[in-house]
């Protein structure tokens, strides 16, 4: 079984695809053309297109193809491809184009690079990164990552062999991060988290003790402090705040988001939406300075919260989370740093005490009147899951791409907030994926229990490690024990 999935070239993130195609050395910057043998629980099948992108194993699949496979089963789905968008509507009935199902042409592959085309899924706006490939007979086809397909679609799968894919229309999406942090799917982040903010339990960690930067997922802490001015009568949500020459210093510079200007004023409602949706460094300064009188002061304040919440990894430089350079002749380049279990913990009190903040982490879009603009929230999950509610984005070169997740869970009497902290992916498209996959995690756990999560006999497919190749697109959770137990029954 080893040497087969080695062989595999197409392969899925999670409990997703493994397709085998010629073994081809891959260099960056290519799409490697292949195809795998899809077949449905309901006895449907087809050839499928696929796309190594950039490297091999990186497999994209053709949306077209698994349309027309899953024609008439319960998870159909229509399709509208255009030049840079996609329209996906779960249970319509699939229009065929006439390329679907059949073998690459001879025609040479045109430029591509995955991207955050447009894509709706049942009208919603959602945020996937995708390839669009206009084929030889005029029409668009879109290949997409399987692990985020399986998660739209809520579908099982597994590979019985080399060069097929097996979809399981009636067991739905499951996944064990225990397998994938054995399968070295984990080794592309920092740091990963998920758990139970209601009740402090915490589902799954990985390097969960280590202090990592953070970025501006330090504007948690920041608006936390705000909160707590707010509720003490320091601050009121509609009070005006005059912006420094300092902010608009910032929002001048490369890493400045919105066109603050010195003299101007803005309410303090206002600069958390900017803080909070858009990641606005110069509104966390503002708030700093709005609440302590300077940045430096209000550093201290952030590092003796830390303090007092127990966070033992936690130190801050300053309210936003940009690197902060030292006077030194030669100076010290020093970023906010926290641990995956201190952020949890920082997060877990923030949404007891001042859970009103997720009236602003939940919204995807607001407009800040003061200066006549829209801004927009940077996460992405907001978008693909119903049940997220929040919180926050980051990204410096050192720090990676982090997200801190939250999500609403409900047991039929209590709500609760579950969360999903992500430190040090390496790119905006991998910080999605891995805090989607572990955000579905979450969910399940919560519904079902963490034992059952965990174990391979609780009603979901087989979840057994093994000595896997292992890449930040192509880590696979429990596939050699899924096709195991399928030829097993045969």
């Amino acid at each position: 079984m080893k040497r087969i999935l080695q062989k595999i070239c197409a392969m899925l993130v999670c409990v997703t695809l493994v397709c085998a195609m010629p073994s081809i050395q891959a260099a960056a910057g290519y799409e490697i053309p292949g195809s795998c043998l899809v077949q449905t629980d309901s006895g449907a099948s087809g050839t499928v297109k696929t796309l190594d992108c950039d490297y091999a194993n990186n497999a994209y699949l053709s949306l077209r193809d698994i349309a027309m496979v899953l024609s008439g089963t319960e998870k159909g789905f229509s399709l509208d491809i255009a030049k840079a968008s996609v329209a996906l509507n779960l249970g319509g009935a699939y229009a065929p184009v006439g390329t679907e199902n059949a073998p690459w042409g001879e025609e040479e592959l045109p430029e591509l690079s995955v991207r955050r085309n447009e894509f709706t899924v049942n009208g919603e706006k959602t945020i996937y990164y995708t390839l669009i490939l206009p084929m030889s007979s005029g029409y668009y086809d879109c290949f997409m990552m399987a692990a985020d397909l399986a998660m739209i679609l809520d579908v099982n799968l597994s590979v019985p062999a080399a060069g097929s894919l097996e979809i399981y229309t009636q067991e739905p999406f499951r996944i064990s991060p225990e397998s994938l942090e054995q399968a070295g799917y984990f080794y592309g982040v920092n740091s990963v988290l998920a758990g139970d903010a209601t009740t402090g339990e915490i589902y799954y960690r990985y390097q969960s003790d280590a202090a990592y930067p953070i970025a501006s997922t330090s504007k948690l802490m920041t608006c936390l402090l705000a909160m707590e001015a707010i509720s003490t009568g320091q601050l009121s949500l509609n009070q005006s705040v005059t912006i420094s020459e300092a902010a608009q210093m910032l929002a001048e510079s490369a890493d400045g988001v919105l066109p603050l200007k010195a003299g101007k004023q803005i309410t303090v409602q206002e600069l958390l939406l900017g803080a909070l949706l858009p990641s606005s460094n110069e509104c966390a300064f503002s708030l700093a300075e709005t609440i302590a009188g300077s940045e430096e002061a209000f550093v201290e304040r952030m590092n003796q919260k830390a303090l007092e919440l127990g966070l033992s990894q936690a130190m801050f430089y300053n309210s936003h989370g940009l690197p902060a350079y030292t006077q030194d002749p030669v100076p010290s380049k020093r970023q906010n740093r926290m641990s995956a279990e201190d952020m949890f913990r920082m997060v877990s009190y923030m949404l007891k005490v001042y859970p009103q903040i997720t009236d602003i982490t939940s919204l995807k879009s607001a407009v800040i009147e003061s200066l006549g603009v829209e801004v927009k929230n940077s996460n992405p999950l907001l978008h693909n899951m119903a049940a997220v509610t929040g919180l926050k984005t980051g990204t410096t070169n050192k720090a990676g791409a982090c997200l801190v997740t939250s999500l609403r869970g409900e047991d039929g009497a209590v709500e609760h907030d579950l969360v999903v902290v992500l430190l040090g992916a390496e790119n905006s498209i991998e910080r999605g994926r891995v805090a989607g996959l572990l955000a579905t995690y979450a969910l399940q756990t919560f519904r079902t229990g963490a034992e059952a999560s965990r174990n391979p006999e609780a009603g979901a497919a087989g979840q057994t490690p093994h000595n896997l190749p292992t890449h930040g697109e192509a880590a696979v959770d429990w596939i050699l024990k899924t096709a195991e137990k399928r030829q097993k029954e045969r």
